[in-house]
């Protein structure tokens, strides 16, 4: 596992000493440039996928809106191309006995919910590519724990929303550690032992090592 036994030595550290003004500085510049490069690089990309979404069900939007806990618990609004059919938050119901992941999240292997397109996007992690918008809005970083929905909120200890100290991020520790392979218990202290050893450094290395993850597209769904 990537950076995972960072762990037991982060445990000592307080998370607020990493939220120093210069590394939130550097952090921030980092977002912006890298975001909008991104964004600017990969127009065909997110045109291509606007068309085949639409090709597949015009009717519906290409941009699928969810509300997610951000730092401090503040709400706000992610973006992402829509993976899954338009009725697919009232079809969550009859699934939920379906869960495959422990904890406070809810994974489905084989989610009938999914699209056969959606399906490709979330192979590879396009889906994600709208949220470098929320990265340019400063709802998100580009490294961070993933936000969760305010529905897991309501299921979290309090040393689960230690996690909700940074802001929340595409990509980070859990995801090119394991993804959805591993659990929920897994997921929460990876996401603490980035919090308690943030730096640029590691921030890179994420990054580098999330390309070669959604290149690999392992444990994605």
């Amino acid at each position: 596992m990537f950076i995972y036994r960072i762990n037991k030595v982060a445990q000592a550290l307080p998370i607020d000493k990493r939220q120093t003004v210069l590394f939130q500085l550097i952090k921030r510049t980092i977002d912006v440039f890298f975001s909008l490069l991104a964004l600017i690089i990969l127009l065909p990309i997110l045109l291509l996928i606007t068309a085949c979404i639409k090709l597949t069900d015009f009717s519906s939007s290409v941009i699928f809106v969810q509300e997610r806990i951000g730092i401090d618990g503040k709400k706000f609004n992610m973006y992402k191309f829509r993976s899954m059919c338009p009725d697919a938050e009232d079809k969550l119901q009859l699934l939920l006995d379906k869960n495959e992941a422990d904890g406070a999240m809810f994974k489905i292997k084989e989610d009938p919910r999914v699209t056969p397109i959606g399906r490709v996007l979330r192979n590879y992690s396009l889906d994600e590519l709208p949220q470098f918008y929320n990265v340019l809005r400063g709802d998100m970083s580009l490294i961070g724990p993933r936000p969760c929905l305010y529905r897991e909120l309501q299921n979290y200890t309090e040393h689960d929303k230690l996690r909700l100290k940074v802001k929340p991020g595409i990509t980070g520790l859990w995801q090119v550690s394991g993804r959805s392979g591993l659990s929920f218990e897994q997921m929460i202290e990876l996401d603490l032992a980035y919090i308690k050893t943030m730096s640029v450094k590691n921030d890179l290395k994420i990054l580098i090592k999330t390309m070669i993850v959604v290149f690999k597209s392992e444990n994605a769904y």
